[in-house]
């Protein structure tokens, strides 16, 4: 038993193909607009290159991301790690009238002035970009990097510990629109990639201010938490749950394949958990709001969509993995699915930049 892509009635995988943006609901079409696009702009043959930390840089107009890590057609995780790569969104734009680009635009590796162990998650952070590390071996820890999106790409590290003990594998960041502290999921996916010593913590959720050093856990009780991000206003938190994936171990359908939405306190504390969606396609991976309040979520099929409700009102249809994606603000959208990229355009607006209001 394993988890399929659902083909309605009276389609197949090529009629979904050649009509990417699926409308559920009505609500949908305000969020694709008249025009919507789907541009393929880069590919490869079985490394996945295109994997996860979709952040676009305001400064440069660049969107980056990360390989995926761990890997085995990447050959990432324990042996070398996952790199940092970017591409020009000037360039997206100008083939966006085309199906398929590859080839057309620039897909360019970054080199940080200091290693970020097999990185995963990404945001933006005080104008430059703040990444998740999920580590390297025993020696070799996980934690927070912040690096400047132009060259030479000055990187420090930002937090590598939870009191002395080193955390299992950061996997994705996000900084709260109001209180501007960065919050981040831990998980165990270097541990069942064969890339990290076995768990030292439970998965968690945590809470860092980078100004006073202050780290504390907001939420606990998952499987494999995942993809954060939290609604325009900050009122909300939104978490992914990945159980259902266990890395080189395969899949446990029994387990969550969820997003939970958290009241998020004045005092940045979370309460009020609450099952927002479940996802019929493999599992949520990154997830993203709109400025409407929108969540959106990578999925094994593309990237769903719902409303703030959690009702499911349209999909972006690759057919294929996604484990993140992100807006380029108002109108610009580049998907991460693995061995391809794509340049989406429509007319939700991703808007704000987080750390950057």
């Amino acid at each position: 038993m394993h988890s399929k892509l659902f083909i309605p009635p009276d389609t197949t995988v090529a009629t979904l193909s050649n009509r990417p943006f699926h409308v559920y609901d009505e609500e949908f079409l305000d969020i694709i607009g008249p025009n919507p696009s789907l541009t393929l702009i880069a590919q490869t043959a079985k490394d996945p290159l295109f994997h996860e930390a979709v952040t676009w840089s305001r400064a440069t107009n660049e969107i980056f991301f990360v390989q995926n890590a761990g890997a085995r057609d990447a050959g990432t995780g324990l042996n070398k790690s996952a790199i940092v790569q970017k591409i020009s969104l000037e360039q997206a734009e100008a083939v966006a009238n085309l199906t398929n680009a590859t080839g057309l635009v620039d897909v360019v590796t970054v080199n940080p002035t200091q290693l970020i162990p097999n990185p995963n998650g990404a945001t933006n952070f005080r104008g430059k970009l703040i990444f998740t590390a999920e580590g390297q071996g025993e020696d070799i820890a996980p934690g927070l990097f912040v690096m400047d999106p132009r060259e030479p790409y000055a990187t420090k590290p930002l937090l590598n510990n939870f009191f002395g003990r080193q955390f299992n594998s950061l996997n994705d960041v996000n900084v709260h629109p109001v209180n501007k502290d960065v919050y981040f999921t831990d998980t165990i996916y270097g541990y069942v990639q064969d890339f990290r010593p076995a768990p030292g913590l439970q998965d968690q959720v945590y809470r860092f201010n980078p100004d006073t050093g202050a780290v504390s856990v907001v939420a606990d009780g998952f499987v494999h938490p995942n993809g954060l991000t939290f609604s325009p206003d900050g009122k909300y938190a939104y978490i992914a749950d990945t159980g259902i994936a266990y890395g080189f171990y395969g899949t446990n359908l029994t387990e969550p394949a969820s997003i939970y939405r958290f009241d998020v306190l004045e005092d940045g504390t979370f309460e009020n958990r609450k099952t927002f969606a479940f996802i019929s396609a493999g599992n949520p991976d990154g997830i993203h709001c709109d400025t409407n309040g929108n969540v959106y979520a990578a999925c094994k099929d593309g990237v769903q969509v719902f409303n703030p409700s959690g009702k499911l009102i349209g999909k972006i249809w690759l057919g294929t993995q996604s484990a993140n994606f992100n807006f380029a603000g108002k109108g610009r959208m580049v998907i991460a699915a693995e061995t391809e990229l794509f340049y989406a355009t429509l007319k939700a607006d991703g808007g704000f930049v987080e750390s950057e209001l």
